[in-house]
């Protein structure tokens, strides 16, 4: 049999070829590339993960089926390749659907290999039967159902292109008995696009607009990251002088130490961003789909500048003028078309020119006295906080100030970290203090704003960068979801530092109760045992942090213990009850009551 070389050094079958679907199906993934999967093990793809090993391909087994397609979303972040998960018809395709959903809102390349029962079986309500294919349809940008073991090297390819030319999660729908046989086939080679900066028309009215433009502001989001285009936006941005301002959870998408630099937009985000934006003749949305969450009014500011011109661009023709409306919409690459746009103002004057210098000062000034209202701000100062920091000070113990742990983290983090954050308050107030300097580093659930997502996609990212410290952030009540996903980094030699802030309730939603239901409190307690003695059981280092002093040395403990001795470890940090700004102040509305035994409710 032809054999050809892939990129990795493993080899793969050339030209048409007897094999089984088994070995159609793996000899398609090593072709793409594929050197791990997250899942758990199941007898409806038991013949194909029989020759994983001998393919070079590594199987990581984890605790739950939604933990391993986090996983595979981080591992494709990180990578910029395919995140990959599999598991058992049935349960244990069904718990994915969450994890592909916050995947698909990350635009990640994640393939879900969803074996289902036997197509002898299919309607009689056998084990495990269940029709897997509308589970995945919202949020897959394509789904392969092999209906004959033929095509398997067909669709198996297909579903991996699509991940990539989509730029999200596919699935690949296998009846668990075609697995099964003897065909003739060919292993397809990969296709990949080869995107360009957009047309020459939205190029060139899009280079007009900003050649005119007094206060030109970037906005760097995840188009950015994904097109490693960090650099083009810095060159455009350093042509205009313009101030950059990070998408809603993409503060990865321009380093932090640039002047030019500015913080993210959207919930908990930077004043100094906002108030920049706020005065922009033209925005340039670099990459970024300007999501509803991501915009909307924070801080007391609606800083959305109403009189702007936007250029946005995205490779993603449907995105374009989706949420704001839009003066010119450039379908491209975020890479080419930053690139294209500083080569078109290259030798030319720009209105802009002239206030550089000012421009420059003014963005200055703003981070400035944001930099000092973070410091300063080291607690929360609406009634109901100072009320629970009051409590909490005649309780035993201490309680620290979550603003503060999240300063002294930020000081402590190491270069090039990577980390990933939970839903919740605490995690929320986190996106203006973590600052990186490269892309690929920051991981957030986007808009599907699910729990549980912060340890095992922090696992993921390091299974595909074993070289840079990964450190996850959760809250007590997310990581009830997912901390047994503890135990599958430390049975797989995956080391991670997982930062636990312990405040003992469902902050984000309790602080809708405070501000719109009068502080009557229903299901928002979380009383739990130490998170720290837990991780210990599960053969993970666990250390409690009461005092404000030790937050730094704590971390800086785990990840040295988590990059040379492969160590995972849990900080448990010990919180007041105080709360940031509601999470949905946009959702809600004071009560109505009308029934008279309800009357009191309002």
């Amino acid at each position: 049999m032809a054999e050809r070389k892939t990129g990795d050094g493993r080899t793969v079958a050339s030209g048409t070829a007897k094999m089984t679907p088994s070995e159609a199906f793996v000899e398609t993934m090593v072709a793409n590339g594929v050197t791990d999967i997250f899942g758990i093990m199941g007898s409806a793809f038991m013949d194909a993960m029989d020759i994983f090993a001998p393919a070079g391909i590594r199987l990581v087994p984890v605790v739950h089926e939604q933990g391993a397609a986090h996983m595979a979303d981080g591992y494709a972040r990180v990578s910029g390749r395919h995140g990959v998960v599999i598991g058992q018809n049935g349960p244990g395709i069904s718990n994915c659907v969450t994890a592909i959903a916050a995947a698909f809102w990350a635009h990640s390349p994640v393939v879900m290999i969803t074996p289902e029962a036997g197509t002898m079986g299919t309607g009689l309500g056998g084990f495990q039967e269940a029709n897997q294919l509308p589970m995945f349809q919202e949020f897959t940008k394509y789904q392969a159902h092999v209906n004959n073991p033929n095509r398997m090297a067909e669709y198996t390819a297909r579903a991996f292109d699509r991940a990539l030319s989509e730029i999200g999660p596919t699935q690949l729908n296998i009846p668990r008995d075609f697995f099964y046989g003897e065909i003739e086939t060919e292993i397809p080679e990969p296709q990949r696009l080869d995107r360009g900066p957009g047309g020459e028309k939205s190029l060139a009215q899009a280079a007009e607009l900003l050649a005119t433009a007094e206060f030109p502001v970037i906005i760097s989001g995840g188009g950015v990251v994904m097109s490693d285009g960090v650099e083009e936006c810095k060159a455009l941005a350093e042509r205009l002088g313009a101030p950059v301002v990070n998408s809603y959870q993409h503060n990865d998408s321009f380093p932090a130490s640039h002047p030019q630099w500015c913080g993210p937009l959207g919930y908990q985000g930077s004043k100094a961003a906002m108030k920049l934006i706020s005065q922009a003749d033209v925005v340039i949305a670099l990459g970024t789909r300007l999501g509803p969450f991501g915009t909307l009014p924070q801080h007391g500011m609606d800083y959305w500048p109403k009189n702007a011109k936007i250029i946005q661009i995205d490779a993603d023709h449907k995105m374009l003028g989706l949420v704001k409306k839009i003066t010119v919409g450039i379908c491209g690459d975020a890479k080419a078309a930053a690139a294209a746009l500083t080569e078109r103002l290259a030798d030319r004057t720009l209105a802009c020119d002239a206030t550089r210098g000012e421009r420059a000062a003014r963005t200055k000034a703003e981070k400035d006295a944001w930099e000092e209202e973070l410091t300063a701000w080291t607690h929360e100062k609406d009634p109901y906080s100072l009320d629970m920091i009051a409590e909490q000070e005649q309780e035993e113990g201490n309680w620290l100030h979550p603003r503060q742990v999240l300063r002294e983290l930020e000081k402590a983090m190491p270069p090039r970290v990577m980390v990933s954050t939970d839903i919740g308050n605490i995690n929320s107030v986190a996106h203006s203090y973590l600052r990186f300097e490269e892309p690929r580093s920051f991981f957030a659930p986007m808009s599907f704003g699910n729990c549980g997502y912060a340890l095992p996609t922090i696992i993921g990212a390091k299974a595909a960068a074993m070289d840079r410290p990964a450190i996850a952030y959760a809250g007590d009540g997310a990581w009830g979801m997912s901390m047994g996903e503890v135990m599958t980094a430390v049975r797989h030699d995956i080391p991670v530092t997982a930062v636990v802030f312990h405040n003992r309730q469902w902050g984000a939603e309790k602080k809708n109760q405070v501000d719109f239901y009068d502080r009557r409190f229903v299901a928002g307690e979380l009383e739990s045992e130490s998170f720290a003695g837990i991780a210990r059981a599960m053969g993970a280092d666990g250390i409690v942090v009461d005092k404000l002093e030790d937050v730094g040395p704590a971390l800086k403990k785990a990840v040295d213990a988590q990059m040379n001795e492969g160590r995972t470890t849990v900080i448990e940090i010990m919180c007041t009850r105080e709360l940031g700004d509601p999470f949905r102040r946009d959702a809600l509305k004071k009560p109505v009551r009308f029934l008279e035994k309800y009357q009191d409710y309002v």
